[in-house]
């Protein structure tokens, strides 16, 4: 990989845990750009929109999108996951709940997030906030 200009790169790594057994469908790599992929209004809310970066389908174990909410915009609800995931603030800055606290945070910030922790955001600022978030999307917990 080449970068042309300032440039900056997550690097999420997981081992990959088949369904099924031998005939599940190998997942390929994925290379693309954010950009490029059209967002979607979470819940039909357009200040608060999605972006899926990795494809759909049972090889593709590991769900990763980039949530971007206008200014005051947040979640409807507090969210409860089964898995436990994280997420890497990219730009502006909020208020985190998990759980009982509340956490200021602002670009640079990562959050690892426990099963079954209450969770929700709320963007704060006069520029949007965008995060990268991840999670096991088709695997339970406690599946070895």
């Amino acid at each position: 990989m080449r970068a042309v200009a300032p440039s900056r790169a997550a690097l999420i790594e997981k081992h990959y845990q088949p369904i099924g057994g031998d005939d599940d469908p190998a997942p390929q790599i994925v290379v693309g750009n954010e950009a490029a992929i059209e967002p979607v209004a979470l819940m039909g809310d357009e200040t608060l929109r999605v972006r899926s970066l990795m494809p759909d389908g049972p090889a593709y174990d590991f769900a990763v999108n980039t949530m971007t909410y206008d200014p005051g915009a947040a979640l409807s609800m507090v969210e409860i996951h089964v898995m436990e995931h994280g997420l890497l603030m990219l730009e502006g800055g909020g208020i985190y709940r998990l759980g009982d606290a509340w956490y200021s945070v602002q670009a640079g910030d990562f959050i690892w997030m426990a099963p079954y922790c209450p969770q929700w955001f709320a963007a704060l600022g006069k520029r949007p906030a965008k995060y990268l978030i991840y999670k096991d999307w088709r695997r339970h917990p406690l599946a070895e």
